[in-house]
C-alpha cells in the first residue's frame, strides 16, 4: 500500500510542471498593454433630489420655493478605461461619467489629464472621452466574433480604487442578454469569470494575444462583490458605437416597431415552427416601419439579414446594429408557412446619450431639433411642438435637464408649433433670467426654467 502511494505522488510531481506548462503566462501581455489603461476619477455634484424623483405637482416647490436649497455636494466616484487613438480618444463607459462635472483620466506613471464628453450612449454602455495628448499608446482591438466559450481572458481596472489590478479567467457564455431598467436589449453581452469589481468598470478585457474582445461593463452579485458572473460589451458592438459617437456624438439605431416574446416548445406546435426559435410578434406600432412593411401580430420572426433567431432577444441586437433608411429582408413564419419580407428601417429614438457638441448646427440652448412626427402629436394631444435630437455638454439645455426625444412646445410665454417659429422665437429670448421651457417626455408634461448666459 505505501509503496503504491509513493509511485502515485512521485507520477504526480512528475505530472505537475506539464499541467503548468500548459497554463498561460500573463506577465509580457500586462506589461505590453498596462500604460494603455487608465482609471477615471469624477467629480458629480448632489443634495438636491433630481425631477424625475419629484412629481410635477410638487417640483415648483422643490425648484423655486420659499426654503432655501441644499448645499450641493462634490461625490467623487472612479472606474477604468483604455487608450484607443494615439490622439488622446479613451473608451469608458457611459455609467462610469454620466452626470459628472468633472472627468479626470490619470495613466499607470501617475500623469494626469481633464477629459470632455466627445458623445455617451445609454443603451450600449459605453462612453467616448478626449483628453489633450499626443503619441499615446493606442490599443488593438479584436473581433469579439471570433472568441470562442472556454477561451482564456484578462482584465485590468481599478477594482474598490485598486488601481491597475489584473485578473484572468476564462469566457463562460456569448450573446447574454440583460435588459436595462428600461427593458431595452442592445448588447449581446460577453459572460466571463474573470473577477470584476466596481471600478473595473470600462477596462478592457483581452485575449492572449493582447488586444480588446470586450469592455467590462456588468457583474451579477448579491453581495456587491465578484462571485463569478461579469458581463462584457463585445468589441464589435463597441467598435461601431465608437465609430458613431466620434461622427455625431450620439447613436443611430435601427428600429422596427414591434413587441416580442420567445417562442416555447407548445407555441412552436401551435405556430407551425419546426422547433422552438425565433421572435413571436405581439403587437406592431401603428405606422411604424415593421407595420408599413406588412409584418403582422402572429408572426414569427426566424431570420434577419441571413442571421438566424434562435432567442427572441436575438432580434433587438441585429436590428439596432442596422443603420437606419437601411433596407432589411426578414424571413418569417405565417399560419406555418414561411415568407420573405423586405423592410426599411427606421430609427430608433435617441435616449440617454448628450453629445459634446457645442457649435456643430446647435442652437442659443444648445439643440438640435427636428419635426415631431404627426403619429406622436396625435397620440400626445398635441397641436405642435418640436423634437429634441441632440443636447450639446454644458448647454443652457443640459443645464436645464432637457434631453434627447423630448417634445419642446413652450418657450416663456409663446407655443411653438413647428421648427420654423421655434428658430424665430429663440433669437428673441433674453440672457441671464430664467426662461420658462414646457416639454413632454414619455408622454408626461414637464416644466423647467432655462437661462441663457
Amino acid at each position: 500500500m505505501f509503496r503504491s502511494l509513493t509511485i502515485f505522488f512521485i507520477s504526480v510531481l512528475f505530472l505537475l510542471p506539464a499541467v503548468q506548462a500548459s497554463l498561460p503566462d500573463f506577465t509580457e501581455l500586462v506589461e505590453d498593454v498596462s500604460p494603455s489603461v487608465v482609471k477615471i476619477n469624477t467629480i458629480s455634484l448632489s443634495g438636491q433630489p433630481t425631477s424625475q424623483q419629484i412629481p410635477d405637482i410638487f417640483r415648483d416647490l422643490f425648484e423655486y420655493g420659499g426654503q432655501p436649497r441644499a448645499p450641493a455636494q462634490k461625490l467623487r466616484s472612479s472606474g477604468s478605461g483604455f487608450v484607443i487613438s494615439d490622439n488622446g480618444y479613451i473608451l469608458t463607459n457611459h455609467h462610469v461619467i454620466d452626470r459628472a462635472q468633472e472627468i479626470e483620466v490619470v495613466f499607470s506613471d501617475r500623469s494626469e489629464y481633464q477629459a470632455t464628453v466627445i458623445g455617451s450612449d445609454r443603451r450600449s454602455d459605453l462612453a467616448l472621452l478626449k483628453i489633450d495628448a499626443k503619441g499615446l499608446e493606442a490599443l488593438e482591438f479584436a473581433s469579439s466574433k471570433k472568441l470562442k466559450v472556454g477561451e482564456w481572458v484578462l482584465a485590468i481596472g481599478s477594482p474598490f480604487g485598486l488601481d491597475y489590478s489584473v485578473t484572468a479567467g476564462i469566457v463562460s457564455a456569448k450573446g447574454r442578454s440583460l435588459p436595462t431598467e428600461q427593458g431595452e436589449n442592445y448588447v449581446p453581452f460577453i459572460q466571463t469569470d474573470v473577477a470584476i469589481n466596481p471600478g473595473n468598470s470600462g477596462g478592457p478585457l483581452f485575449n492572449l494575444k493582447g488586444k480588446v474582445v470586450g469592455i467590462n461593463s456588468q457583474i451579477f452579485s448579491r453581495s456587491g462583490g465578484s462571485i463569478g458572473l461579469s458581463f462584457a460589451i463585445p468589441s464589435n458592438v463597441a467598435l461601431k458605437v465608437v465609430e458613431q459617437l466620434k461622427g455625431y456624438g450620439v447613436v443611430h439605431r435601427g428600429w422596427l416597431g414591434v413587441a416580442i416574446q420567445g417562442v416555447n416548445k407548445a407555441l412552436a406546435q401551435s405556430l407551425g415552427l419546426e422547433k422552438p426559435q425565433g421572435a413571436l410578434i405581439n403587437t406592431v406600432e401603428i405606422d411604424s416601419p415593421a407595420d408599413k412593411g406588412g409584418i403582422e401580430p402572429g408572426d414569427v420572426i426566424v431570420r434577419f439579414e441571413g442571421k438566424d433567431i434562435i432567442d427572441a432577444d436575438d432580434l433587438p441586437h441585429l436590428v439596432g446594429m442596422v443603420a437606419p433608411g437601411s433596407k432589411a429582408t426578414l424571413e418569417i413564419i405565417r399560419q406555418g408557412k414561411p415568407r420573405v419580407l423586405k423592410i426599411t428601417v427606421g430609427a430608433l429614438d435617441n435616449d440617454g446619450g448628450v453629445s459634446s457638441t457645442k457649435d456643430n448646427n446647435s442652437d442659443r440652448l444648445g439643440l438640435i431639433v427636428k419635426s415631431v412626427d404627426d403619429g406622436q402629436l396625435r397620440a400626445l394631444r398635441l397641436s405642435g411642438g418640436v423634437l429634441v435630437s441632440e443636447v450639446a455638454a454644458d448647454s443652457p439645455a443640459a443645464e436645464a435637464g432637457i434631453k434627447p426625444n423630448d417634445i419642446l412646445v413652450q418657450l416663456g410665454y409663446s407655443r411653438i408649433t413647428n421648427i420654423e417659429e421655434y428658430h424665430q422665437l429663440i433669437v428673441t429670448l433674453g440672457k441671464s433670467k430664467p426662461i420658462l421651457v414646457r416639454f413632454y417626455r414619455q408622454g408626461w408634461a414637464v416644466s423647467k426654467t432655462i437661462v441663457i448666459e
